[in-house]
């Protein structure tokens, strides 16, 4: 597995060697928040919340091209939202899980223009202050896929099937904020522009046809096509589970900022 991990690593970094030639430009970022009532079994932190997540991505993000699909929620949920941010797009829907709801947001992102970029956003997610200027400057250094989570997975053996040694094999960039590293995979929580989407479009709706995305098959399989997936280190974002909390950061204290 290291043999063939290193050869796609060269191949994604020439691809991108080429892209820093002609630099990408992101005319603006549309935002895909997905929340639900529902959701996995995972134990989390006292701070992560759907209301408590909510907050703080806007916090940071603002309600600027922001569409939320709120599936199988309370009324008392609903109202809430649209109490909380009654200014914002809101979409209520019935489906039950996740896939469906991502790929509503997916058939929504690809009508946008294609040199915008776009943010799918799950609902037990925190951001820290300069989430919004780094997801910029990681798509426009010419990654295909974005992420902010610095996934634990990454350095530990026994879980991510390639990593080895504690480690995966990458290479880092630096933008204006912070480092970049080529990674092998991530969650649902991701961005991309429009062109990439409109490209990959049957590899992303192939692992996302049940009704539990396939995350990790689905970036597994675009690597193989070439396509390239970075992450910061440290990360900007943590999923809110307690075992997968991004490293390095204070997210207590995170999830306390206005």
């Amino acid at each position: 597995m290291p043999g063939k991990a290193q050869r796609q690593i060269q191949k994604i970094a020439r691809k991108l060697k080429g892209i820093f030639e002609a630099p990408v430009r992101v005319k603006n970022l549309q935002v895909f928040y997905r929340l639900s009532d529902g959701g996995y079994d995972k134990i989390k932190p006292h701070y992560i919340g759907n209301e408590a997540c909510l907050s703080n991505f806007i916090s940071q993000f603002g309600q600027k091209n922001f569409h939320l699909i709120a599936d199988n929620v309370s009324n008392s949920t609903w109202n809430r939202i649209n109490e909380l941010y009654p200014s914002i797009s809101s979409t209520r829907t019935t489906f039950g899980n996740g896939a469906a709801s991502f790929n509503m947001a997916l058939d929504l992102a690809i009508k946008q223009t294609t040199c915008e970029g776009v943010y799918f956003v799950e609902d037990d997610y925190l951001h820290r202050s300069g989430s919004y200027d780094a997801i910029i400057e990681g798509l426009e250094l010419g990654a295909d896929y974005v992420t902010l989570y610095d996934h634990p997975d990454k350095y530990c053996d026994g879980g991510n099937p390639l990593i080895e040694g504690n480690a995966e094999i990458t290479k880092v960039y630096l933008t204006k904020s912070c480092h970049w590293k080529l990674t092998n995979s991530t969650t649902m929580t991701f961005a991309a522009t429009v062109k990439t989407l409109r490209e990959n479009e049957p590899v992303i709706k192939k692992w996302t046809s049940s009704t539990h995305p396939h995350d990790f098959n689905m970036f597994m399989e675009l690597r193989d096509m070439g396509r390239s997936l970075i992450s910061p280190i440290p990360g900007y974002s943590t999923h809110g589970e307690t075992k997968w909390l991004c490293p390095l950061v204070n997210w207590e204290a995170t999830a306390k900022e206005e």
